[in-house]
């Protein structure tokens, strides 16, 4: 029956290749269209109402999904992907179109060629996905030329959230004196990236804040004990900052951060005991008190009390307190847990005025022992030294151990030491000290001759209480190498006379040195080696670290070479040997015949008295600054003295000078500053206000008129004149609280324009009109209500 069913199988399909083969587009239905993941579906024909065959073609064009990255920042918009129809052959006939999620808002379709474009930013974490639908119809006609067919456009993650804790703080307690790594909680942060792609969502736990008392398991965020034994009579809250960080941890992912509170829970772990004595406390102070009772009252119930025994020998004092007959016990001499932990005393107690009568029939004292618990107290870390010198030398490397400090915790508990270097005396942080060794290493090269020594304090603390430190000095000095080259001691120039002599010496040089040889300076001098042969000049090494220059030949000619540069090579006698070559600069001179010098050329002679071309240089710019400043002196002179206005302000209540300028003369002004002008014979004094109170709270003003007498009329002395009206002024109870100098200066006569002053308005024996000034409007009222009117004696205002 199998073999039946495959040779039917086999025929149905050779009729079903017949029948596509007689037709023309029966190969073309099987042509493998473009586009993304597509298939072809087919099938059988059939006959319509009328008898007409119908076939249904294969679909052109169909796909699963596109991928769109989120949070796309480009200027443009987005590619998404591209559609087409195999029945598309490019001339325009078919027009795309795109449905369903976004299709017109966020996804837009290029109706001609099939391209697809996100028009906005898209967030995963908003939305993953979008559906569609697209189809291709005739423009013409409208119809579709292929059946709609459904993809998705996902979102392809990007890592942008941070990862968030389901809780913030946590809140949590754990049982004291935990065994290590007791599970203490458990803690969870999410991430809203997506799991399936990539590390954005992988989390990864670390503790910030919380070492060494607890651990975080880094893949599942639970929490645990990370020491044994901790005692809550000790520290009982702790403040646990937990991280946690995605990209699986690595550089440039997110994190977030939560607040874990966990506090210790009570265990019995501690029996009752007495009250206990501190080993911290002073000689001095007071470590028990005793109390006796006595039957009696007032004077006869006074006691005394006193040490009978003791197993520290001098370490406790008894007196009696008198107000309550007490017997305090104080310290006299320092506790230490480590050496004894325990004393016990023998204490009597006696009456201090015993009856006699009575002594037969009972005992006037009695005893008790006492027994003083010492109370360990956490102390400093304590070092086995009081200080610590260290040397090395200058030429170690970076990472040399120079030496190392040691320190002990005194307790019973025995806390590790964590040792640090006191960066405020290393600031340029020269050194440092590994923390659990206490090793001391360089970070830096060293220089003896830049400072041969290096202070700085090593800081100790316990690990388990970092609170209580101890710092000790290291003194660090730095060992000499021999890596400097001896020169000469100082600058030398000497001169050579004309007639001198060979063998004759000029000049005793010595050298110096930066390094400090344990057995002293050895130094070696020589002529260099490459103008030995043909030198004017030798030199002799006096075996004292001083050598001397000679001549070499009898005469020299200053005419011929007025300067010679001698080359002196200087070794020292360490190793590794260090040589420099120094130069020493002969000149010639015109000597007499004791060998007194009596004429050099003139370099030399510049060069004895010391100005080198960078000290006439400075010179000259000296001379160039005091010349400037001199310049801007004279500026700033001449800027003060340009005339000042006196009154700078309106509001200055400061003694004011009013100083009314001349305006100038008129064309035909050949007369100025005529001092006629101060004598007019009908002068008329104006209305005097004072200035610091309103006009209207004044009484009415009172006008009057000064005429002077007739001999003065035509030539009045200018100075009575003036007295006069500084009389009237100094009389007048309207006068301004501060003094005011009125200047009246003769305008001229003869101008165009006329004169705009009230000076000569005085002279004028008609009748002036201003009446007019009322018709100006508001901005001449002022000027209206001084001149407009009359007042009542008759006088028009001026």
């Amino acid at each position: 029956s199998e073999q039946f069913q495959f040779v039917r199988t086999v025929l149905l399909l050779l009729v079903l290749w017949a029948y596509l083969c007689s037709h023309g587009d029966g190969l073309r239905a099987l042509k493998r269209t473009t586009g993304g993941r597509r298939g072809v579906a087919l099938t059988l024909t059939g006959q319509d109402a009328n008898g007409v065959p119908l076939r249904r073609s294969k679909r052109g064009w169909m796909w699963n999904q596109f991928f769109l990255l989120e949070e796309y920042t480009g200027l443009d918009n987005q590619y998404v992907g591209k559609l087409h129809s195999d029945g598309d052959r490019g001339d325009g006939s078919i027009r795309y179109v795109l449905t369903g999620d976004g299709a017109g808002t966020l996804f837009i379709i290029d109706e001609n060629s099939g391209d697809i474009h996100a028009t906005k930013r898209l967030d995963r974490e908003e939305k993953a996905y979008y559906t569609l639908r697209a189809k291709a119809v005739n423009r013409i006609t409208n119809t579709s030329l292929e059946g709609e067919s459904e993809f998705i456009i996902k979102i392809h993650d990007i890592n942008d959230n941070e990862p968030k804790f389901t809780k913030d703080p946590y809140f949590t307690h754990v049982p004291e004196m935990s065994p290590l790594g007791t599970v203490v909680m458990q803690v969870t942060a999410t991430d809203a990236d997506d799991a399936t792609y990539g590390n954005s969502a992988r989390v990864v736990y670390s503790i910030l804040q919380g070492q060494p008392y607890f651990s975080v398991d880094p893949n599942t965020g639970v929490i645990k004990t990370a020491l044994p034994n901790m005692d809550r009579e000790t520290k009982e809250n702790y403040v646990v900052v937990i991280q946690a960080k995605d990209m699986a941890g690595q550089m440039g992912g997110l994190s977030g951060t939560t607040t874990v509170s966990i506090t210790l829970s009570d265990v019995n772990d501690n029996p009752p005991r007495f009250p206990k004595t501190p080993e911290s406390s002073e000689p001095g102070s007071t470590v028990a008190v005793l109390r006796a009772t006595d039957a009696d009252i007032g004077r006869n119930a006074e006691m005394n009390y006193r040490i009978t025994s003791s197993d520290g020998p001098a370490m406790f004092d008894i007196s009696t307190n008198r107000s309550t007959q007490e017997g305090v016990i104080t310290l006299r001499k320092p506790l230490d847990f480590e050496r004894k932990r325990s004393y016990t005393l023998r204490i009597q107690v006696e009456n201090s005025n015993p009856d006699p009568r009575f002594l037969r029939y009972a005992a006037t004292t009695d005893e008790a022992t006492v027994k003083l618990i010492v109370e360990d107290v956490d102390e400093p870390p304590v070092f086995d030294r009081v200080s610590y010198v260290m040397e090395v030398k200058e030429d170690s490397a970076v990472g040399t151990i120079v030496g190392s400090v040691s320190a002990t915790d005194p307790d019973s508990s025995r806390s590790p030491v964590r040792y640090s270097i006191d960066r405020r005396t290393d600031m340029d942080r020269v050194f440092n000290v590994h923390p659990g060794n206490g090793s001391v290493f360089m970070l830096r090269t060293l220089d003896r001759e830049e400072n041969p020594w290096h202070n700085i304090s090593v800081i100790a603390t316990e690990f388990n209480n970092p609170r209580l430190i101890s710092r000790i000095p290291v003194d660090i000095r730095v060992l000499d190498v021999n890596d400097n080259a001896p020169t000469f001691a100082t600058y030398y120039e000497t001169f050579v006379c004309e007639n001198a002599k060979a063998n004759q010496r000029i000049q005793t040089v010595s050298a110096k040195d930066a390094d400090e040889p344990i057995g002293g300076h050895r130094f070696f001098f020589s002529l260099a080696h490459e103008v030995s042969g043909k030198a004017n000049f030798t030199v002799r090494d006096n075996k004292d670290n001083t050598a001397g220059i000679l001549t070499r030949r009898n005469s020299y000619s200053r005419l011929q070479r007025s300067t010679y540069l001698v080359p002196v090579v200087i070794s020292d006698g360490d190793f590794p040997m260090q040589s420099s070559t120094n130069t020493l600069t002969v000149r010639v001179c015109t000597c007499d015949r004791e060998g007194n010098m009596q004429l050099c050329n003139q370099e030399a002679l510049v060069l004895t008295a010391g100005l080198s071309t960078g000290a006439l240089m400075a010179i000259i710019i000296c001379v160039l600054i005091l010349l400037l400043i001199v310049v801007l002196f004279a500026v700033l002179r001449r800027q003060q003295r340009k005339k000042e206005p006196l009154i700078i302000s309106k509001e200055d209540v400061r003694d004011n000078v009013v100083s009314y300028n001349d305006e100038g003369g008129g064309e035909e002004d050949t007369q100025a500053f005529d001092i006629g002008t101060l004598r007019n014979p009908e002068a008329i004094e104006e209305t005097k206000q004072r200035r610091d109170i309103k006009p209207e709270t004044l009484n009415p003003p009172i006008r009057r008129t000064v005429v002077l007498p007739p001999a003065y009329r035509d030539n009045s002395d200018v100075r009575e004149f003036i007295n006069q009206r500084l009389q009237d002024n100094d009389q007048d109870p309207t006068a301004p609280p501060y003094d005011s100098l009125a200047t009246y200066a003769y305008e001229g006569s003869g101008s165009v324009a006329e004169s705009l002053s009230s000076l000569g308005s005085v002279t004028t024996e008609g009748d002036q009109d201003y009446n007019y000034l009322s018709e100006w409007g508001p901005r001449f009222r002022k000027l209206a209500d001084m001149y407009g009117g009359e007042d009542s004696d008759g006088y028009r205002d001026s």
